[in-house]
């Protein structure tokens, strides 16, 4: 019997709308390996046109052509030439907004999860940042695009068990400066207070000019 996913409907709504409904919830991702399945602890959401942090805020590029919708699609990047990053579109078609998923813990799968991250000292690390997070799932740039709303869709975004609101925080995403160069005008990133798979904070460091 298929698992149900999360409603695309869900999905069709504002990134900020949708982020902090998105952490409890599991991405399961299907491979020729094995399945491994991250509930997610940690996300961040990215306004398309209205935020300067945004792929998409400068606007439609190949690149970041997925976000553009239809919801309930997976929008991944390269990005430093090292790492993946995957995210949950979000809102109407034609309105690019995205939540990128941060932080999560391994709830199946963990023996491949441990093979495909050998230097995480413990399985809380596993999916302990976002390029960790896409590393331990197996997602790559071939998963641009998959679509997390279908029944038997090798990638999968389920719902989880129910989080209390108290125990939802949020503050500054990591690496993005507000207009003051801070990040503080844009407290866009949500997380599970308590969860030891929370990515650590690193303010946005502005570069100096040599």
């Amino acid at each position: 019997m298929e698992t149900a996913t999360i409603d695309r409907q869900f999905l069709a709504r504002p990134g900020l709308d949708v982020a902090p409904g998105l952490l409890g919830s599991v991405l399961r991702h299907t491979t020729p390996e094995g399945t491994v399945a991250v509930r997610l602890t940690e996300v961040e959401a990215y306004q398309g046109a209205d935020d300067p942090g945004s792929h998409a805020f400068r606007g439609r590029t190949p690149r970041n052509d997925v976000m553009f919708g239809p919801a309930g699609h997976l929008y991944v990047y390269f990005t430093y030439g090292m790492h993946f990053c995957a995210n949950v579109v979000c809102d109407v078609d034609g309105t690019a907004t995205a939540v990128l998923l941060r932080a999560g813990e391994v709830v199946e799968g963990e023996e491949l999860a441990a093979a495909r991250r050998p230097s995480a000292r413990s399985s809380r690390e596993y999916a302990r940042g976002p390029a960790r997070l896409t590393t331990t799932l197996g997602l790559g740039r071939a998963d641009n695009g998959a679509d997390l709303c279908t029944p038997g869709s090798p990638t999968q975004l389920l719902p989880g068990e129910l989080v209390d609101p108290a125990r939802i925080r949020t503050g500054p995403r990591v690496g993005v400066s507000g207009p003051g160069g801070d990040g503080v005008a844009f407290p866009w990133r949500f997380w599970l207070d308590g969860e030891p798979t929370v990515s650590a904070y690193r303010p946005h460091v502005p570069k100096r000019r040599k």
